[in-house]
């Protein structure tokens, strides 16, 4: 369907597939993802937030982390059970762009607080008599700070650019939600201060917030391996191996979606990477954290336990 040289009031999602024999397997299959993760992150809130043992830095981050996986779903999956629901795949244009800004905002949040829990778990290892000194409330409430100004601040230029996007070949977007290279990939106006903001900004920004988890990682290994006695060592690896689990899988989700984009045009592995990005990882991290953890193990035993006499 081409509009060439015509402004576009709203987009049509394809969705994640054209195939209506498996649209219905699609939407039950993410839906049951989705309320696992749901409930999976909001348990683990409810936990921090409750439970006086997990008031450390540690669980505060990771509360952080679980507030941005349930936005990280929410945004961009209620499309695909809205879609199905009313069998309009019609968006907004506004719609789009804000869900444009609100997914690259809430993705480099959780880069930056993957870092910001890198730091904690370097100092909790490396300088486990100065932890409570160091992970102070203002620093920790300082790091959740700029981890969370961060995305909302750096994604103001490329949601202003792609609003000034006027010109579109075609009003389809290949994909179950808008997000920025389907966008690029259909319109005919210039992008490229897009194209030089996001390889400056974006790609550079994910390469430092890499660069200092690794290093992080490296002195926190260096760190362990020093530990003389065996069972130091098995401990200081385990109050860190969460953490490391979550980061690996993430970028490495992350780095397997700029591959496939930029090696081809293949649509569907390309929806694959990003439906795995935005479903299967929010869910993923609070069953690590909850499975390896043993303080949140033993945190919701006790509120279990508290609702059970209560009621």
């Amino acid at each position: 369907m081409s509009t060439k040289n015509q402004t576009i009031s709203g987009f049509i999602l394809k969705g994640v597939s054209d195939v209506p024999e498996v649209q219905a397997l699609i939407f039950i299959l993410v839906l049951l993802i989705y309320l696992i993760s749901l409930g999976g992150n909001l348990i683990i809130v409810l936990l921090v937030c409750l439970d006086l043992y997990l008031h450390t830095p540690m669980y505060f981050f990771l509360s952080n982390l679980s507030v941005i996986d349930i936005s990280t779903s929410t945004t961009t999956l209620h499309r695909i059970f809205v879609d199905f629901a009313t069998h309009n795949h019609m968006v907004s244009e506004s719609a789009c762009m804000a869900q444009i800004y609100m997914f690259g905002a809430v993705t480099c949040n959780e880069l930056s607080i993957l870092a910001a829990m890198s730091y904690d778990r370097y100092v909790a290892i490396c300088r486990p008599l100065h932890y409570h000194t160091i992970m102070s409330r203002k620093l920790c409430g300082l790091l959740a700070s700029v981890s969370w100004g961060f995305g909302f601040i750096e994604m103001i230029p490329t949601f202003v650019f792609t609003t000034r996007l006027t010109c579109f070949i075609s009003k389809e977007i290949d994909h179950y939600f808008c997000d920025i290279l389907p966008i690029r990939d259909i319109t005919c106006s210039d992008t490229s201060l897009l194209d030089l903001y996001m390889l400056i900004f974006g790609n550079i920004n994910i390469f430092i917030l890499l660069v200092l988890t690794i290093t992080t990682y490296v002195f926190i290994i260096a760190c362990i391996l020093r530990i003389s006695s065996s069972a130091g060592r098995r401990k200081a690896f385990y109050t860190c191996s969460s953490h490391i689990m979550v980061v690996v899988i993430f970028y490495s989700s992350i780095v397997l979606q700029y591959i496939v984009t930029v090696s081809g045009n293949n649509i569907g592995t390309n929806k694959i990477f990003s439906l795995f990005n935005t479903a299967v990882v929010p869910m993923l991290n609070p069953l690590i954290y909850s499975l390896k953890n043993k303080d949140v193990k033993s945190a919701l035993r006790r509120k279990l336990n508290f609702l059970s006499k209560k009621y």
